[in-house]
């Protein structure tokens, strides 16, 4: 058994664990109040986006919308992966070199796949492993749209060139604090309905200017929008995540702590025990 020096010492260096992770907890809790407002906030605008842009499309003859709709023989992939840059977040990190990992022996196998990073821990997982076409972490110390929007434009463009014949993007989607689905979606080249005429009927509109000068200025801001919905859901995602595991480790840090007590004072009842059996067993010496 220990001795009660190094038990109180475990005693003490459990509490500050447990202070540090509770602290962690809070400052994550404030973060996420921030974080989910902002993609609660987001979704609608984004949805409605999306309706916006697959209804004006509905009526209209395929090849509408230029390069950004081109469906092409894949070969040449780039994956958006989007996690965080610090640890201590459970399963969050994990979860999104795991689809990528999944997708890379699957669906995506022989082909040529390079990535771009929002997150440092996704660039450590692959910067030897994997074509790294750009690391985009540095995102995360300033989050806005016009930085999120650049790095959608200079997809686009790659995408225009023919770099790649498909662009995905991997991140967390955010639900709530203790829930985060990992979403794989389609970024380029952008999928619209062709040719609904019930659709029409119901959409009755005048357009001005045409529809489909319309549809080649509302895709590229939907694709901006795409990309900062799945960086704020990743962000949300992150701060919940984290929240999650600091509440988790102060809990285990708590009934550690409470057990160990319980070993310092049997230890210390032990003792005492042991030196009153010496104080009698020394007196009855004396007196033999």
């Amino acid at each position: 058994m220990a001795n009660l020096k190094e038990i109180r010492s475990r005693i003490t260096s459990v509490g500050s664990t447990m202070q540090i992770t509770s602290a962690m907890k809070m400052v994550s809790a404030a973060k996420l109040n921030r974080a989910q407002e902002s993609i609660v906030q987001l979704r609608p605008y984004a949805n409605k986006l999306r309706d916006l842009l697959q209804n004006v499309s509905s009526t209209l003859d395929a090849g509408v919308g230029g390069a950004l709709t081109e469906q092409r023989e894949v070969n040449n992939v780039l994956i958006v992966a989007i996690n965080s840059n610090r640890g201590l977040c459970g399963g969050y990190n994990s979860s999104i070199i795991k689809k990528v990992n999944t997708l890379l022996a699957g669906e995506l196998a022989g082909k040529n796949v390079e990535l771009v990073t929002i997150g440092k821990k996704a660039y450590e997982a692959y910067k030897n492993t994997q074509t790294i076409a750009a690391n985009e972490s540095a995102l995360w110390d300033n989050l806005n749209f016009a930085d999120v929007a650049k790095i959608a434009e200079g997809l686009v463009a790659e995408f225009k060139e023919g770099k790649y014949d498909q662009i995905r993007i991997v991140y967390n989607q955010f639900r709530n604090a203790a829930v985060q689905i990992v979403q794989d979606e389609q970024f380029l080249p952008v999928v619209l309905e062709q040719g609904n005429e019930e659709n029409a009927a119901e959409l009755d509109y005048i357009f001005t200017p045409s529809k489909e000068e319309i549809l080649n200025d509302l895709i590229p801001q939907t694709l901006k929008t795409q990309l900062y919905k799945a960086v704020l859901d990743a962000n949300a995602s992150e701060h919940g995540a984290r929240m999650t595991a600091m509440h988790k480790a102060t809990d285990n840090a708590s009934e550690l702590q409470k057990a160990l007590k319980i070993q310092y004072n049997k230890a210390r009842q032990a003792a005492i025990t042991n030196e009153i059996l010496e104080i009698v067993g020394g007196a009855e010496a004396l007196n033999a």
